[in-house]
């Protein structure tokens, strides 16, 4: 999880993850962020926990979980996430991990709509 730094470093990767969790959260197939295995995919801002998105520290990779609906092909999500990501993180590597996906009515109770995959 993101933890220490230097604070002017540490003020910019809280943004890039708070930044990075908006853009992924408004994919229409993106059903939530996730912690991942053990909740290890998250970062620690002031005040809270940010789950589904970590960003290392030392400029490594951006990493992002995720749950997603089956009304859209897999593999697309994930290279529309990847690419969403990348357009904000600055030249580091992008890792996008399905943790799961969800068929049929999403948890909330609504049911799951096929999703438009375009640019």
């Amino acid at each position: 999880m993101t933890g220490a730094g230097t604070s002017g470093s540490r003020a910019a990767d809280d943004e890039l993850a708070r930044r990075v969790a908006e853009l992924v959260a408004a994919h229409p197939a993106v059903v939530r962020l996730d912690g991942g295995i053990f909740g290890a995919v998250a970062t620690y801002l002031p005040g809270h926990r940010l789950v589904g998105v970590r960003v290392d520290e030392h400029g490594g990779p951006v990493e992002v979980a995720v749950v997603l609906s089956l009304a859209a092909p897999i593999p697309e999500v994930v290279a529309q996430l990847r690419a969403r990501v990348a357009a904000v993180a600055g030249g580091r590597p992008v890792d996008v991990t399905v943790s799961d996906v969800v068929a049929g009515p999403d948890p909330q109770g609504g049911p799951v709509a096929p999703v438009e995959i375009g640019p």
